[in-house]
């Protein structure tokens, strides 16, 4: 098996773990944690470091934009979708698409929030924002990125790959948000996402 180098930027304990169980331990429970998996311990070192001290004096965090994004399915079209909702400063930009692919819409709704992740992604990169934080409902989300659940189907591997390429440019941090719990932009976003699929 290959071994992996969890880095933990914010969490109960920060640094480089070796196993996901040191790291789901560190990350678990806690408030926006941030954190990210790597091949190498150079890798995961690097990602510590970068722009580390700009987040901590908090001019960082006030230029990283939230998304918010969810997914919907219609089970008679077999049609799936995404609502997104981005926050600019007092802006909000709201989002939301369908989609028809008998493949991907096996996975239900959780093919219109991948859809939404990258959406949210494309979203930075069209703009040339520097830093996001996606607030999702659904885990695998974030897990499917950050290595910890394989990528066993052909749109978890193409979703992976879509935030490989993302992050590049982007720093990505994932947050997840409980689902229909009153979180006015997750319903927002879960509201835009069936109004995609038209009148039910």
């Amino acid at each position: 098996m290959t071994q992996k180098y969890y880095a933990v930027k914010a969490g109960k304990k920060t640094g480089i773990f070796t196993s996901w169980e040191e790291c789901r331990e560190s990350v678990h429970g806690y408030p926006c944690a941030v954190y990210k998996s790597f091949k190498t311990r150079e890798e995961a070192l690097a990602y510590l470091e970068k722009n580390d001290f700009v987040e901590k004096d908090g001019l960082n965090d006030k230029s990283r934009v939230k998304i918010y994004v969810d997914g919907s399915y219609d089970q008679a079209t077999g049609e799936f979708s995404y609502g997104m909702v981005a926050l600019t400063g007092e802006q909000e930009e709201h989002f939301c698409r369908k989609f028809q692919d008998p493949e991907l819409a096996l996975m239900r709704n959780v093919a219109g929030e991948i859809k939404g992740a990258q959406a949210a992604m494309q979203y930075a990169l069209d703009r040339k924002i520097g830093a996001i934080d996606i607030y999702h409902d659904y885990e695998g989300i974030a897990r499917w990125c950050l290595g910890e659940w394989k990528t066993n189907k052909e749109g978890t591997r193409a979703y992976k790959e879509f935030f490989d390429r993302a992050a590049r440019q982007v720093d990505i941090r994932f947050v997840k948000v409980a689902g229909h719990s009153g979180d006015k932009y997750n319903d927002m976003a879960d509201e835009l996402a069936k109004k995609a699929l038209g009148p039910g």
